[in-house]
């Protein structure tokens, strides 16, 4: 390609003009974005969807109003809000449906890139990665993709069910949140310099769980919102009807007193988001004792959720395009309670999680899960990496071996698996290992883009060399769907799932390769399917 000194001034002009303009003229706003010095321009805070207040609370997402003026779009939205009583502010309010856009100053709109549409984690619960600069991901690629993130809803304002909000509303608004960003991609991403054609859905944990739910929705119809997609500890939780979720709205309607109203569900609309904060908790699912991690969650409605996810894809009713899944050696660490001191600790926690469980399957549980004397930690009880390891497989590890192994059983090519083991020495040393998630801190890059992170994989850290190797297969996947094509010179190449045992690319510092699927953890992870649906997974 020419440089600019060797273009005719007409020329130049011309090349100039096809770049994006920070000023940037929708049908419905014009936003004002910033040229950063390193070469990226960023839009915050742009409206993907109409404020969900009022009519609109426990409603489908509606398109954005119009907007008078010139927006300065410098400013983060704040987060949806979540479940645990937490008042509304100015970081975290019910009028939360913004996104953000991140592209190369040099992008072009005639001719668009790439774009890694994330889906943030949370448990369906809260907005857990809001605020994510993709500037490191941009410049791992070269400067050659766009990046996209969002809020969606979550909590009773996202998931509440029952046949009240089935009739006078909408379920799973959350998902339909997400939906309704992804078709905002399509129509409007050529003018922020991407290829509506070239979008990459990808997630983490509940945002993981999402991309599957995406790739299953109306029994795998494929509306041409993506064209691959990548997930990170996809989870599995259990869906339930909308008959079964109705303990939720009753329960909620007694606690913020609705219950004596002809009209239920008009008076839930009618408080303010702080009166319904003070209200907003987990409650028992029935059947189990204590209050689960997360309560709301993704209805099988039969509708955009048509079954269950494990019978969705051993049916195939999925949508067959390049893929990554992967998980963590330590998945469940951070979720199960550290003062579990006995078996019977142990398996409540299960049943409080999963209380579809019979007892019969609790016992065999425990059974592949035994205690290992060697695993105590100061201020831990005896069992808690019993359950962690128990609750890791159930939810994250053995549903993503699943998913991965249906692929190759169906000769969906480009789909490609890892397991996740990079070392930190403090979590190591404290019991967490390698946690949900962590992965996320290298995907993003530690020195920008996430908040925090391990010190190890920051630059100087123990983990830093691991940061390059993984952003380059990542947005190597991005750019054309093979994590090989533009790896990292000196990396190892990263071979497709194959099965029944797999391949997977274990990420360890300076130990990066291809193993397969251990047979004790696949004997494992055949039982834990093999129960899937009666958990409702």
């Amino acid at each position: 390609m020419r440089g600019f000194l060797s273009l005719t001034p007409v020329t130049l002009l011309l090349q100039l003009s096809l770049a994006v303009d920070p000023l940037v003229c929708l049908d419905y706003a014009t936003y004002q974005g910033t040229c950063q010095d390193d070469g990226v321009t960023s839009w915050l805070g742009l409206r993907y969807a109409a404020p969900p207040l009022g009519k609109l609370r426990f409603a489908a997402p509606q398109p954005p109003l119009p907007e008078d003026g010139t927006v300065i779009a410098n400013a983060h939205g704040p987060a949806c809000l979540s479940t645990g009583k937490t008042p509304p502010s100015a970081t975290m309010n019910e009028d939360c449906l913004v996104m953000d856009i991140f592209a190369p100053s040099s992008a072009s709109s005639l001719e668009g890139l790439p774009v890694y549409f994330f889906i943030q984690g949370g448990g369906f619960n809260s907005n857990s990665n809001t605020n994510y600069d993709g500037t490191g991901l941009i410049k791992a690629s070269g400067m050659n993709i766009v990046v996209v993130t969002f809020n969606y809803r979550v909590g009773p304002y996202g998931f509440l069910a029952s046949k009240e909000i089935l009739q006078g509303g909408s379920v799973n608004n959350g998902l339909k949140d997400q939906r309704a960003a992804l078709q905002w991609v399509q129509e409007y991403i050529h003018h922020f310099g991407g290829d509506p054609r070239q979008v990459t859905m990808g997630g983490d944990s509940a945002g993981a769980q999402s991309v599957t739910l995406h790739l299953t929705a109306y029994g795998g119809r494929d509306d041409g919102l993506f064209a691959r997609s990548a997930a990170e500890s996809q989870s599995f939780s259990s869906l339930r009807s909308v008959p079964e979720s109705q303990f939720m709205y009753d329960n909620l309607i007694q606690r913020a007193g609705c219950s004596q109203c002809n009209d239920t569900l008009s008076c839930l609309r009618n408080l303010t988001a702080t009166q319904l904060q003070a209200v907003n908790i987990q409650t028992p699912f029935p059947g189990a004792v204590r209050s689960p991690l997360y309560m709301y969650g993704p209805t099988l409605d039969y509708d955009f959720i048509s079954d269950y996810t494990y019978r969705a894809y051993a049916q195939g009713k999925f949508i067959k395009l390049p893929t990554i899944y992967g998980d963590d050696t330590n998945e469940g660490t951070i979720f199960a309670p550290g003062s579990t001191n006995s078996l019977a600790q142990s398996e409540q926690f299960i049943r409080d999680q999963f209380p579809d469980i019979t007892d019969a399957q609790l016992q065999t549980w425990s059974e592949l899960y035994p205690l290992d004397e060697t695993e105590i930690y100061p201020g831990k009880g005896r069992y808690w990496r019993q359950v962690a390891k128990g609750y890791g497989e159930m939810r994250y590890n053995c549903p993503g071996i699943f998913i991965s192994n249906t692929y190759a059983a169906l000769s969906v090519p480009n789909s490609y698996s890892y397991h996740w083991n990079v070392i930190d020495p403090p979590s190591q040393a404290s019991g967490l290992g390698v946690s949900h998630t962590i992965e996320i801190n290298a995907i993003w890059g530690s020195a920008e883009g996430t908040h925090g992170g391990p010190d190890s994989y920051k630059p100087g850290g123990v983990n830093a060399a691991i940061v390059p190797i993984t952003q380059a297969y990542w947005t190597s996947f991005i750019r054309c769907g093979d994590p090989n094509t533009y790896r990292l010179p000196g990396s190892p190449r990263w071979d497709e799932w194959c099965g029944p045992l797999g391949a997977r690319m274990m990420f360890q510092t300076n130990n990066t390769h291809m193993e397969q699927v251990p047979p004790d953890q696949w004997g494992r992870c055949q039982y834990m399917s093999s129960i899937g649906l009666d958990l409702k997974q």
